[in-house]
């Protein structure tokens, strides 16, 4: 491994000159403000959270407003970011921190860790950039920098290689400026040492990384070993009323789409019949449209959209499970039942020669 001495001063005289100093969740940089932001980053590049995360902060300046907040209210501020867990985690935490902790943040990684959707490395970042201790990070970005300096093979993804970047990373964070050094970190990985084509000859590290003199930074970090993804199938259907509102159903507070709002899902044509008649709706007629892919982190979801349109009174929304709403404002549809809505919207004026209707039974 190369000499270890001179890492972080390198580091934090590059960030001096080259690291971003002017996201919006440094001005100022709090801890509530590095919580939401490393949240929301996770999955997630900088340029689709900005906006977000100004949005999240108009509403939710504090973390006892958002301790305070309905979590309809958290969910449809996040909706579009994807991997809603994340939401629901973030109200479960600020009301953890709100009642058990006088909503102020502990400066201890074991009690932050232990906060609902908070890991490891976030604990690590909004105990060193927020609240100024010596706290080590491990993010995406940070462990691509320390596979290609270090040399580190194997999926970082592996307990073992994980384990070794760990003890690695917190053997290299120093005690002053431990803040700006992951900030540096997570840059210099974000900027300069990408994942295709690193900009090397801007990197601070250069001299020493054993990847720039292996000509390693191709297969460094190594991959994911590859499987096959699996592909769940569905029928969805927009019931439609004479007023234009969308018939929807709230999914469990946990799983796929959790606690968001969105149209009802079926296994097969008899499901969704035997739906239909136990709901006394008959005689409607479903247009069905092409079929739609959705990838989740570890699935495909392939659906099929049936349209219909029915009386609102055929059918009695039940409270706070189903209800019959307006596409146009509702906030907390999953994103890409909301651009379905919207693009079938769009095409309602248009004939669409590909559809094909599908009575029910009487």
């Amino acid at each position: 491994m190369p000499a270890a001495t001179e890492f972080p001063h390198r580091v934090l005289a590059w960030y001096d000159r080259h690291g971003r100093k002017n996201l919006p969740w440094q001005q100022p940089r709090t801890p509530y403000r590095v919580w939401i932001s490393e949240i929301m980053l996770q999955q997630t590049q900088v340029a689709t959270v900005i906006p977000y995360f100004l949005r999240f902060m108009d509403r939710f300046p504090s973390l006892e407003s958002l301790a305070e907040a309905p979590v309809d209210d958290v969910l449809s501020h996040w909706a579009g970011l994807g991997y809603y867990a994340r939401a629901r985690n973030l109200h479960r935490a600020a009301q953890a921190l709100n009642e058990d902790h006088g909503g102020h943040w502990p400066r201890d990684l074991e009690t932050v860790n232990a906060l609902p959707g908070i890991g490891r490395s976030t604990a690590g970042a909004i105990l060193s950039l927020g609240l100024g201790s010596r706290a080590a990070i491990l993010d995406g970005n940070v462990k691509r920098v320390l596979c290609r300096w270090a040399g580190i093979a194997g999926w970082p993804g592996e307990t073992a290689t994980a384990r070794e970047l760990w003890e690695l990373s917190e053997k290299l964070t120093p005690h002053e400026r431990s803040g700006d050094y992951n900030q540096a970190m997570m840059d210099l990985g974000a900027t300069v040492c990408t994942r295709s084509r690193p900009a090397c000859a801007d990197c601070p590290l250069q001299t020493d990384c054993v990847a720039f003199k292996g000509d390693l930074t191709a297969v460094l970090p190594s991959p994911k070993p590859r499987r096959t993804t699996p592909v769940k199938h569905c029928l969805m259907l927009v019931l439609r009323d004479e007023n234009g509102r969308i018939f929807l159903e709230k999914r469990p507070p946990t799983g796929i789409w959790g606690g968001l709002w969105s149209l009802p899902e079926f296994a097969d044509r008899a499901e969704l019949d035997g739906w239909l008649f136990s709901h006394a709706i008959s005689g409607v007629l479903l247009e069905s449209r092409p079929p739609r892919r959705h990838t989740f982190s570890h699935f495909h979801l392939d659906f099929v959209p049936l349209l219909a349109r029915t009386r609102s009174g055929m059918y009695l929304a039940e409270s706070g499970r189903s209800d019959w709403r307006d596409p146009a404002t509702e906030r907390t549809l999953p994103a890409p039942i909301a651009r379905l809505l919207a693009e079938l919207e769009a095409a309602e004026s248009k004939p669409d020669t590909h559809d094909h209707h599908l009575k029910t039974e009487d």
